[in-house]
């Protein structure tokens, strides 16, 4: 079976729905799907029949394609691209940094073969775009972040296309999903372990499948559909704020007379200078071939979300980064700033990165119970095998979800707590306690739940068998889990490769109880009572729970510091290496990249902080006492004002005291002694806000940001 069997099934492929001529959005002006996309269906017009199934059997194969047929596709694909206005080609990588990587390279060539000017001295320049220039690409990798995985003067470093991500067009590029790694094939990029994941996936779950009872699936498939959240505040106010331009948040900033109360922003209008921007969003991404179908406000004034249709993982992860590309972009085209921080301003609902995610053979969704018994003993095997993997290896799915900005976050109003635990809902948590007193494992998903309005105006609905509970942070949803930690920068393929790795050696062990001997019923029945600590249906913000979860011997990582910290246990050493998705160098680079990362971004909010104090906040605190001079009044303000100029002595001194040469040791003091001291900083420079005089304020408030661009006319 060809791959792109799998993927044109139950994973939100558009090219099948493209091909079937179904053309529902165009009612919409919002053009044509996936027209600045090379999918499958692009792919088979293009190609010959002999090149388009060599390439379908190199990638099942694992192996590079015939040459002949990899400069047809090359020639062919150039042609597509520049039928669209691409100059120029890029593999498009995703470093451990965050923001994608990208080197432009245009479709010319000399010609080799060819006698050239001057009696061949000089050849002449083609156009042309070879099969090896379609698989290959080499850069100095010595400037990315690496956690020692290569040394400054050996930094040779490759990209490859992931030929199961589409290439794309966006302006005069043509775009090649690619992974990326050293010399030796050490992943420096998110892209790689994700794909051996998935790898790790479809090997455990094809086994596990024969174990239960399903011996002719072919492929297990992994998929997401990620919800994206972010801010969106008017352009001028971003530049005229020091932190939001270095540090993407505000490291200043008092509570304006209006937050989020009463959530009058959440599923509201969406204002017309906003709303011309998301239209546009959704039309760039809708053309590049993510099926971006969801926008809408969410809780926090200027706050948004969008998502698209499910896609394979590592093609979903790569439109996310796409998305991001075309939000920063497209806000500029309008006179706006995107802001993709976790927590861009205080006291208001930060944004994260909710990941849906499912697994799929050709066939079937494995997260739904199914109509017949032989499908709901099957869905509850499966959610026997993440039980255990939540409940084993919560500690590092936690920190997969680690970041700075995600410190601001965790655990608040908007965000499930550092704890990690599986919802199941009341009904699922009823059936696994029969398993475990000895019930079978069909049985679930028999019931439907009907919701009257109690008007015959509005007919009744059947909703999902459980309720939704946004407190947890992997609840499920009727067809699919939802990890709702990742925070919003993030890339999507760390955590979900985190996660992909860990369920599949969950499913190898069931598969050991049951080759072992074990009946189906009784290794499932076993598992689910070995790991019922995780299974937690209650309310996750609620103060007792942190109590509770200790009782169950659940792991509370409350911080990126102390998340880092555990990754470098043996277990998270072993899970990854039996995997083959890290080896133990690659694990403990990305321990080293985190920690790095994470002192680097307090260091830099920090010197932000100080700078801005520093030079504007206490000379306008100075003005501002000027105005009282001979009144015998202002006596409270300059209290306050020579606290603030002390709490900035404090904090420089904090910064001064770091400690370097050990980069625990350094992280350690940037969240614990840094962070403190920043704390202390900003609650008095908040409060001087709030006095000082409007006019002398040397920053936009948030009253401002927040608000002041709600009610302007759209700017195209």
């Amino acid at each position: 079976m060809m791959l792109r069997s799998v993927i044109g099934r139950n994973i939100g492929n558009w090219s099948t729905v493209r091909a079937a001529g179904v053309s529902a959005f165009s009612t919409f002006n919002l053009g044509s799907i996936g027209i600045n996309k090379f999918d499958d269906h692009a792919m088979k017009q293009a190609l010959s029949n002999k090149a388009y199934t060599n390439f379908h059997e190199s990638l099942e194969k694992g192996e590079p394609m015939d040459k002949a047929c990899a400069n047809e596709l090359a020639t062919k694909v150039m042609e597509w691209a520049q039928s669209r206005g691409a100059s120029n080609y890029a593999h498009w990588f995703s470093p451990v940094r965050g923001a994608n990587g990208v080197k432009n390279d245009a479709f010319i060539d000399y010609d080799f073969g060819g006698e050239g000017q001057f009696g061949g001295t000089i050849k002449d320049t083609i156009v042309n775009f070879s099969g090896s220039q379609l698989f290959f690409n080499e850069t100095d990798g010595s400037s990315f972040p690496n956690g020692g995985l290569r040394q400054t003067h050996r930094a040779a470093a490759f990209m490859n296309w992931d030929r199961t991500s589409p290439i794309f067009v966006r302006g005069t590029t043509m775009f090649i999903p690619s992974a990326f790694v050293t010399h030796n094939g050490d992943a420096l990029d998110e892209k790689t372990p994700l794909l051996r994941s998935q790898s790790a996936v479809n090997k455990e779950g094809l086994r596990l499948l024969k174990n239960l009872g399903y011996p002719n699936e072919e492929k297990v498939v992994s998929n997401v559909g990620w919800e994206q959240e972010f801010f969106v505040i008017d352009r001028q106010h971003y530049i005229e704020r020091p932190d939001l331009m270095a540090c993407k948040r505000t490291v200043l900033g008092a509570d304006g007379p209006i937050g989020q109360q009463t959530d009058c922003n959440y599923f509201n209008k969406t204002d017309p200078r906003v709303r011309a921007f998301l239209d546009e969003v959704q039309k760039e991404m809708l053309d590049a071939g993510c099926s971006m179908s969801v926008f809408h406000n969410e809780v926090a004034p200027s706050q948004y979300e969008l998502s698209p249709i499910f896609k394979l993982t590592n093609v979903a992860a790569d439109e996310n980064a796409m998305c991001l590309e075309i939000l920063e972009e497209v806000a500029a085209r309008h006179d706006l700033a995107f802001l993709a921080h976790e927590k861009p301003f205080a006291g208001v609902n930060g944004s994260g990165k909710h990941n849906n995610w499912g697994l799929n053979t050709p066939e079937d969704n494995l997260f739904v119970p199914g109509k017949t018994a032989e499908k709901q003993a099957r869905f509850m095997a499966m959610v026997a095998v993440l039980a255990r993997c939540l409940h084993v290896h919560g500690d590092v799915i936690r920190t997969s979800a680690s970041c700075s900005g995600n410190d601001h976050r965790l655990g608040a109003q908007e965000a499930p707590p550092a704890i990690i635990s599986l919802y199941t809902g009341d009904g699922m948590e009823a059936k696994i306690r029969d398993i475990i007193a000895g019930g079978d494992l069909s049985g679930y998903g028999t019931d439907t739940k009907t919701v009257d309005f109690g008007t015959e105006n509005v007919a009744p609905i059947t909703a999902n068998m459980e309720d939704r509970n946004r407190t947890a942070p992997f609840p499920f949803c009727g067809n699919r889990f939802e990890f709702r930690m990742p925070g919003s920068t993030q890339n999507v393929a760390f955590p979900m490769a985190v996660v992909n790795t860990a369920y599949a050696e969950s499913m190898a062990v069931l598969s050991d109880r049951i080759e072992g001997g074990e009946s189906v019923r009784d290794a499932v029945a076993g598992m689910f009572k070995e790991h019922l600590p995780v299974i937690f249906n209650g309310n996750g913000y609620g103060e007792d729970w942190p109590v509770e979860a200790e009782k169950r011997g659940l792991k509370n990582l409350p911080n990126t510091f102390e998340a880092a910290l555990s990754m470098g246990s043996e277990k998270n050493m072993n899970l990854f290496a039996t995997q083959n998705v890290f080896s133990n160098d690659e694990w403990s680079s990305r321990q080293e990249i985190l920690l790095e990362r994470l002192a680097t971004d307090i260091k830099v909010e920090a010197d932000c902080m100080v700078l801005m104090l520093k030079t504007g906040v206490l000379p306008a605190c100075a003005k501002d006492l000027r105005n009282f001079d001979g009144t015998g009044l202002g006596t409270s303000r300059k209290a306050l004002y020579s606290k603030l100029e002390q709490a900035v002595d404090a904090l420089e001194q904090a910064v001064a005291a770091t400690p370097h040469g050990d980069i625990v040791e350094e992280a350690r003091h940037a969240h614990y002694e840094i962070r403190s001291a920043m704390a202390s900083a900003r609650d008095l420079a908040d409060e001087a806000e709030n006095v000082c005089e409007e006019a002398l304020w040397p920053y936009p408030k948030y009253k401002d940001m927040l608000y002041s661009h709600h009610t302007e006319d759209a700017r195209v």
